[in-house]
């Protein structure tokens, strides 16, 4: 290693990267704590050098025009390639350090000022994309007569990180001084030498290389057979729920098949993907939206749809996530109709609690209630785990006496009220019995067509006497 790099170092740290060397018995002093011992056993002066500044990103290169033409069979010569992106700019070299004046003669250690680091390269700009190229055509071989050229732009160069600042030097570095105690000329008088030192600043650590701008994409090519322009498709619509009920909604698109060998079709030497498309069909749908919720469709009037039109010119429809919908979808002679049956908040699927806890042994029953009043729509299961605890017969813990699925027959509702014959499950009679404490936890599954969610329900008390 180059003498200056140990020059830099203080005397620990050169002493450990020597000891890290030997075997692992000869390393035992040195730890990962170096650095700390070295910053509190020494004070500094002057002031470092600040970091240089990073240089500017790239910027991206411009993509291809991009062209539709109608080929005759006339020579036909097109440069849609995309611009290399700009190289970034190279970091700055760290700042030198503010030296200042050694202090003389102190009783501590002293370092120099540190250089500070170079700046970071900016990163190089990304190539543009190559431009896309639509064909309409007659005779597929008058593409032959079409040169094109749509390469992507280079990337630019990252650029290079700036050097560090180098650290001051010591001007003196080491120096002694003596402490005396006690009376010149009695016994008790004692004078000791203690040796300091000043280490020099550390140079700037070097910034890091800007990486490279991404190579643009080849551009691509579609063909039309036929002399018409192909008129504008909206595959796809968003729209509020309140705007589509009533109303008749049209959607089109373009559909394409895929190929390779773009590059055969056109003249010797065009630079494209291979892959390209080619003009198949187009399609059309119409959507029609018939509600017939109970609640008011004006009451959703924030919740937004997607309506997508499939290859088979079916138009299906996707509500939010917060919104759970129960319904139907009929296609006649490309119309869609979706009938929505119900229409649910998330937020009101798990609203059930707790409404009362009755009887005793075989008549002990839970009775739940749902707040929203959303249950003649919504499915519902119950999973029970109950545990008791019976003071009586001197038990302090409780125990688990069932966990498991509720049958559906021991589950009956009422309108928007839930009751479970938990004494009708395989319960010991004893953990039914007045008096026993139960600590019950219900989790409820609530599912409207594909969606389902989860809620737990927990209750402790004491079963009471019946009358």
């Amino acid at each position: 290693m180059h003498k200056r790099f140990f020059k830099k170092l203080p005397l620990l740290l050169t002493f450990c990267l020597f000891t890290s060397l030997l075997p692992a018995s000869g390393s035992v002093l040195c730890s990962a704590n170096a650095d700390e011992i070295y910053t509190k056993s020494h004070r500094n002066y002057g002031s470092d050098g600040s970091k240089g500044s990073d240089g500017r990103v790239g910027r991206n290169g411009r993509d291809g025009q991009s062209q539709t033409i109608f080929t005759d069979g006339s020579p036909v010569n097109l440069e849609l390639s995309g611009q290399d992106g700009e190289d970034g700019e190279d970091g700055r070299r760290g700042y030198q350090p503010h030296c200042g004046s050694q202090p003389r003669n102190v009783n501590h250690n002293i370092r120099a000022p540190n250089g500070g680091n170079g700046g970071n390269g900016g990163r190089g700009g990304d190539g543009g994309n190559g431009g896309s190229l639509n064909v309409n055509y007659t005779n597929l071989a008058d593409l032959r007569q079409i040169l094109v050229r749509a390469s992507g732009g280079k990337g630019g160069r990252g650029g290079r990180s700036g050097y560090g600042g180098e650290g001051c030097n010591c001007r003196t570095r080491r120096w002694e001084i003596e402490t005396c105690e006690g009376t010149p000329g009695t016994p008790g008088h004692k004078c000791t030498k203690k040796t300091y030192r000043c280490h020099d600043g550390r140079d700037g650590e070097y910034g890091i290389n800007g990486s490279n701008g991404n190579q643009g994409r080849l551009g691509t090519l579609s063909i039309i057979q036929g002399k018409e322009p192909l008129a504008s498709d909206m595959p796809t619509l968003q729209s509020a729920i309140t705007e589509l009920s009533g109303k008749k909604l049209d959607l089109s698109k373009n559909k394409w098949n895929i190929r390779t060998g773009a590059v055969s079709l056109l003249a010797p030497g065009s630079v494209i993907a291979d892959e390209y498309r080619e003009f198949a069909q187009r399609l059309e749908g119409s959507f029609q939206l018939v509600w017939q919720e109970k609640q008011a469709i004006a009451s959703f009037a924030n919740q937004t749809a997607t309506l997508s039109l499939d290859d088979n010119k079916q138009v299906a429809i996707t509500f939010p996530e917060d919104l759970w919908i129960a319904g139907s979808s009929k296609t006649e002679s490309d119309l869609t109709t979706f009938t929505v049956n119900h229409a649910i908040p998330k937020k009101d699927v798990t609203r059930l609690a707790v409404a009362e806890f009755l009887g005793a042994e075989q008549d002990l029953t839970l009775k739940i209630v749902d707040l929203a009043a959303k249950s003649d729509a919504i499915q519902s299961q119950f999973r029970v785990k109950m545990r008791s605890r019976d003071n009586s017969a001197g038990f302090s813990d409780y125990q688990t006496v069932y966990d498991g699925d509720i049958p559906a027959e021991l589950v009956t509702r009422d309108y928007n009220r839930f009751i479970l014959a938990l004494g009708k499950l395989k319960i010991p009679t004893a953990a039914l019995r007045p008096g026993v404490n139960v600590d019950i936890e219900v989790v409820a599954t609530r599912s409207l067509g594909e969606r389902s969610a989860k809620q737990s329900i927990n209750w402790q008390g004491t079963i009471r006497r019946t009358r």
